[in-house]
Order: structure tokens, then sequence, then C-alpha cells
């Protein structure tokens, strides 16, 4: 769009360097070319502005094959304006000289020009061509029959227009043919899935199974060595017992001999105790009898008197001490009158 400014019923245009610009008053060309800047009367004057920069069409429309399946098709086509004065003089480019802004909509005609030249030969080819080859091989001849329909297109030159480059992005076919088309891919690919699944739970279970011979081999050889261990711990046992036993047996003989010996000293020690015994009681007796042989031979010329008073000295000798006496009135009175008896007999 170009630029136009107001100054006191002046007009000013200053153009892009990618716009033609073409200036005519009263069907007079005054200016011709792009990138201009210039003053004008919008009274008088006629403006025009054609873009010569290189522009993008992006295009989808619909075609079926020679099967009868719809396709849809996308597309994007480069073209220019080569001749700005015959574009303009065939279509509509002319600009509002008070807002610059387009009167016509001269590059949605240009659109709807290649869009249906396009179409018209992708259809073409299309219709030939079955929905698997036009998947696999369509692009490419969708694409090199486009540029070439484009480009013997009498219509395009005859307007200014030149068409750069053609690209064909993809055909597709409608979603359901498509998730029909992808099923046995789909469900090959499944199968290699299921297949390497399988492949790997194969080698998983074989190597769980070496795992498991691995371990069932090591229990087999720990339950071989607990029983050599046992077998060795019974032996070591048995033989610990049997050296305790023949130690018990050898500490019970060497008791028993040590007994036997101790009660053999014992006895002849009693023996000889009991003869020492017996022979000091026999010589204790003996000297008791010759002693009393010889207080008999002592007392047997002492008279009655003397013997009464030895027995009465031996006989205070073994009474036990008397700290002091209690005599009773009865007593008292008994013993006072033995005396006065006796007292009385010796004066008869």
């Amino acid at each position: 769009m170009a630029d136009i400014t107001r100054r006191l019923g002046w007009r000013h245009l200053r153009g892009a360097p990618t716009a033609h610009i073409r200036h005519h008053r009263s069907g007079t060309l005054l200016h011709d070319g792009p990138g201009l800047s210039f003053w004008f009367r919008a009274l008088t004057a006629a403006l025009s502005e054609v873009p010569v920069d290189d522009r993008e069409l992006a295009m989808t429309f619909h075609a079926r094959t020679s099967d009868f399946q719809d396709v849809a098709v996308q597309a994007t086509v480069t073209y220019r304006i080569s001749d700005p004065a015959l574009a303009s003089a065939r279509l509509d480019f002319s600009v509002d000289p008070d807002t610059g802004v387009w009167r016509g909509s001269p590059l949605e005609q240009l659109g709807t020009l290649l869009t249906e030249t396009a179409q018209q030969h992708a259809l073409a080819v299309l219709a030939r061509t079955p929905l698997a080859s036009a998947l696999v091989d369509g692009v490419t001849a969708a694409r090199e029959r486009i540029a070439t329909g484009l480009g013997a297109e009498p219509r395009l030159p005859a307007t200014g227009i030149e068409v750069v480059a053609v690209r064909v992005m993809a055909i597709r076919p409608e979603p359901e043919v498509e998730r029909a088309l992808r099923t046995p891919a789909r469900e090959q690919i499944q199968q290699e899935a299921d297949k390497a699944t399988y492949e790997r739970r194969a080698v998983a279970v074989e190597r769980e199974r070496a795992i498991a011979e691995n371990e069932l081999d090591s229990q087999i050889e720990l339950a071989r060595r607990e029983e050599q261990l046992v077998d060795q711990r019974g032996t070591n046992t048995r033989r610990e017992a049997e050296e305790h036993a023949a130690a018990d047996g050898v500490r019970a003989e060497a008791e028993a001999t040590r007994t036997v010996r101790l009660a053999d000293a014992e006895a002849a020690r009693s023996v000889r105790l009991s003869r020492a015994e017996a022979e000091g009681a026999r010589e204790v007796g003996d000297a008791r009898a010759h002693a009393q042989l010889a207080w008999l031979r002592v007392h047997a010329d002492v008279d009655v008197a003397t013997l009464h008073a030895l027995t009465g000295t031996r006989l205070a000798e073994n009474l036990p001490n008397i700290d002091s006496v209690t005599i009773s009135p009865d007593v008292l009175t008994g013993l006072l009158s033995r005396l006065g008896a006796g007292g009385g007999e010796a004066g008869a």
C-alpha cells in the first residue's frame, strides 16, 4: 500500500521499492516505475500500484483418482508480476489517491486464476492414477504437471504473470481411507514389535532359566557342603565324646585308685591307731591297777579313824563351792535338839 500524505490540497505519494507506481493525469502517463516519490493533485490523478516482488500462493483442492478415491492436494505457487504495465491494463490495480488502498482485489483475482489453472492440471494427472500410485509418486507427477501447465497457460503471460516455482507438499486421502491404508503397515509394525517383544521375553526367560539353574546348582552345592559339614561336625562330636569318655574313664580309674589307696591308708592308719589305743588303754589299765594295788597296800596298814578323815577330806575336795548357807528355823531347831540330845547322852 502506497504512503500518501496530505498538504494544502496536494498529495504526496511515496512508494516502496517492490511496488511499481503508474501516475496518469488526463490520460497522460507522468510517472512510471518502482519506489517513486512525487506530489500530485487528487482530482486529476489516476494512480496504480503493482507489486513486483515474489509472492507465495498456498492452495488446497480436492481431486479424484482413477479408482474413485478422493484426495486432498496441498501445493504452493510462487509468482511475480513481470510486466506491471500489462498487469495494470488487464487487472484493476488502481489505488485511492487519499488513502493509497486498492479499490479492487487484484491479488485475489490472480490467486483464483493460478489456483484454478493448477487444479485443472492436477486433476488431469490424478484422474489417470490409482490411489496407491498417487500416494507414492503422485507428488512429483502433480508438481511437474502443474509447472508445465502453468508455463504453457497463455493467460498468464497475457496478464503479465510469471510463475517462478511450483511445490506440491502432500497428497492425502480421506481420513477413513488413510486409516484403512495405515492398518496393514501398522499391523506389520505391530507384528514386528510383538515378535521383538516375544524374542525379548524369550531371551529374558532363557536368562531367568539360566539364573534359576545357577541358583539351583548353588543351592545343591551348598546343601552338599552343609551335609559334609554336618558329617564332619558329627565326626568331631563323636570323636570329642570318645575323647571325653576316655578322659572320664582315666579320671574315674585314677580317682578309684586314689580312693582305694586312701582307703587302704586310712584303714592302715585306723588299725595302727586302734592298736596304739589298745596298747595305751592296756598300759593305762595296768598302771591304774598297779596304782590301786599300791593304794590298797598303803591304806591296809592305816587305822579306821585316819581312813574316815581321808574320806572326808576327799569328799570336801570334790564338793562344789558354797558362797552362802541359809538355815531355816526348823533346821536350826532340829540341829539344836540333836545337839541337846547329844550333850545329855554325853553327861550320862
